[in-house]
Formats: C-alpha cells, sequence, structure tokens
C-alpha cells in the first residue's frame, strides 16, 4: 500500500495499531522525528501515549526487530529505557505492512533530548545510565569486552580514501549550492589536516577496549526528565565498537562541547561514575576519550557527503550541525591538555 500524503500514512499507523499492536488510538498526530524515521504519538481514550516509530522504504525487518530487541535486553538489565509493545501474537517488537514498518514504545512525557543540555548532575546522572548500557550490554552473548584496534572512527587511511573519493566526486560534478561549496572546502581542509590527527593519535593507546554498544548513542537519543535519565532510545542493530567512540559520541556532542564552557569538568565527573559502573575501561584510555573524539572529527565524511550520497535534504538544522562539528573539533584540540587534566583528576 502506497502512503503519499501525511494523512495516508496516519491512517495506515492507525490501521497497524489496532491489528498489529491491539493499541485502538483515539488520536495519532506527528511526533519527534529522527535522521531517517518519520514518527508518531498515538493516543488511547484512557490517556495512555505511545511513541510509534516508522522505518523508511526498505528497511530489512530483521535489522529493526534486533535494534528493538536490543532495547528491551539494556531495559532487563536496569538500564532506563522506553518500554516496548510486543504484537498481539507476544511474538516480535516490529511489525510490517505493504511499505510501512514499525515499532511502538511507551511516550514519555515532560522529557528534552540531552542535545547540548548536560549541566549539573546531568553529568553524573548520563555516566550512571551510560555505564549500566555497557555494563549490562557485556554480559550479552556478543558483548563481552576485549582489546581491539582502534575504532575505524579513527582509521587515517580509510579516512583519506574517503576524503578523496568525496573530492573526487564534488569536482567531478561542480557544486550547485553554498552547502556543497562549503562541503567540497571542508573535505580538502580535511584531507590536509589527516598528518595532524597522526600526530594526536600517537597520543592515544593502540588497542581499545570493544564490545556490544547502543550504536547510536547521542543527545537526542537521551531523554532527560529534570536532573535524571528517563530513557536512553532509538538503539541500532546489534554491533561492536570502542566503548570510547560511543562515549564521546554523546558526552563530547558538539553543541554540548561549544554552548557548556565547563565541559571538562562534566565530562570528568560523567566518567567517574562511568568507571565505577564498568570498570573494564582503563584509566588512560578513559583519558584519551578527548583526543579520540577530536581525531574522528577530523576524519568523518558526514555531513559533507549528505548531497553526493543521497543521505536526506539539507536543512537549516543540518547546516549548523555541519559548522558546529568543525568548531567542535577546533575547541577539543585547543583545550586538550586541560581536559585530560581535568579527567586524571577525576579518575586517580
Amino acid at each position: 500500500m502506497k502512503t503519499s500524503t501525511p494523512r495516508d500514512r496516519i491512517s495506515l499507523v492507525t490501521l497497524m495499531l489496532a491489528s498489529e499492536f491491539g493499541i485502538v488510538p483515539a488520536s495519532v498526530t506527528a511526533g519527534p522525528s529522527g535522521t531517517t524515521t518519520r514518527n508518531y504519538v498515538a493516543t488511547t481514550n484512557t490517556g495512555t501515549a505511545w511513541f510509534v516509530k516508522t522505518y523508511p522504504a526498505g528497511t530489512a525487518l530483521r535489522t529493526a526487530e534486533s535494534a528493538a530487541a536490543l532495547s528491551e535486553y539494556a531495559r532487563l538489565c536496569r538500564v532506563p529505557v522506553a518500554r516496548a509493545r510486543y504484537t498481539v501474537d507476544q511474538k516480535q517488537l516490529v511489525a510490517s505492512c505493504g511499505q510501512m514498518t514499525m515499532s511502538v514504545t511507551r511516550y514519555l512525557r515532560d522529557t528534552v533530548t540531552a542535545d547540548g543540555r548536560l549541566t549539573g548532575r546531568r553529568w553524573e546522572a548520563v555516566g550512571e545510565a551510560v555505564g549500566r548500557l555497557h555494563r549490562g550490554l557485556a554480559r550479552h552473548r556478543f558483548g563481552p569486552p576485549r582489546l581491539e584496534e582502534r575504532d575505524r572512527a579513527v582509521d587515517t587511511a580509510r579516512s583519506r580514501c574517503r576524503l578523496e573519493g568525496l573530492v573526487h566526486r564534488y569536482e567531478t560534478e561542480p557544486p550547485r549550492t553554498d552547502f556543497e561549496r562549503w562541503a567540497l572546502e571542508t573535505a580538502r581542509e580535511r584531507l590536509a589536516g589527516l598528518p595532524a590527527v597522526e600526530k594526536l593519535l600517537e597520543g592515544a593507546p593502540e588497542r581499545t577496549v570493544s564490545q556490544l554498544v547502543h550504536g547510536d548513542l547521542s543527545g537526542p537519543n537521551v531523554l532527560l526528565r529534570g536532573d535524571d535519565v528517563a530513557a536512553l532510545i532509538d538503539f541500532a542493530a546489534p554491533g561492536r565498537r570502542s566503548l570510547m567512540w560511543e562515549l564521546g559520541r554523546l558526552a563530547l556532542d558538539p553543541r554540548t562541547v561549544l554552548s557548556q564552557p565547563d565541559w571538562p569538568d562534566g565530562l570528568g565527573r560523567l566518567a567517574a561514575v562511568y568507571r565505577r559502573r564498568h570498570p573494564v575501561v582503563p584509566v588512560e584510555e578513559l583519558v584519551s576519550v578527548v583526543r579520540l573524539t577530536a581525531a574522528h572529527l577530523g576524519c568523518t565524511v558526514y555531513p559533507l557527503n549528505t548531497v553526493v550520497d543521497n543521505l536526506g535534504p539539507v536543512t537549516d538544522s543540518l547546516e549548523t550541525y555541519a559548522l558546529d562539528r568543525v568548531q567542535a573539533a577546533v575547541v577539543l584540540r585547543e583545550r586538550l591538555d586541560e581536559a585530560e587534566e581535568v579527567l586524571r583528576g577525576h579518575l586517580r
């Protein structure tokens, strides 16, 4: 069934909620959407609210199901997550009808995202939640921690190939918009800056702890209620990555680095709580999280590749985020020595 208008989609969401999840909504309205998903809030006559995530066409049901199952596994490990709704047969967490694939979780009212809002006691609360998460995922059959080569996010050889390919594609078909012209120039600057990234990595461990992780842990996917973490949401399908890649991606989100001048102290408090919950990461590796995150920002091709890889529209918010990533990389390098000293102080 093809859905071409918002009304069509809401009608199909309403139908699937009843037929696949046993929920009869009194209303269905558009909700906060993700990078690739369209989301809705369904409310029943009793006032119960549900968050409905619909995936883009072509999403593999198995991939969506495994991501939802990982979230439920984390909940069983006493990690704050939004509780999922099973289908009426109690066998699945994700259902499909025609071109629509969807999952349903409880809607958490009175929350805000952690996007640029890590302040005060929230740093410790996030350290507690992520420590619980990583400790729980380490017990998963796919999750046991082990030392591995540094994460692919800071592989300068891989980054050089990707950046060179991006520059070539932009030069083959000249940029048409201001964003594309900026992206081409920034990609060239990143290529030229890779030797500095390699120098930065000389001070980081060559092998880091890797295990099963959330996979998309960032400010928008952490819901806060006051100073507490209400839920970690929007898990990716199970995959192993460096713990410092995941921790840095959240705690050193560009919007946090640029909006919270005291982020080194907040990061230190977060890391201290995190290590008490999940002590498998050596102190020096935790200290290297700023260095590794700065290196990652110097290696990444996203969102410079948004247009050439057809990742979606270049919105005002995406342009702002792209600029923030560039500026945050500068700030992380400028304050690196200070931040590492503060981290050691909190972790000793």
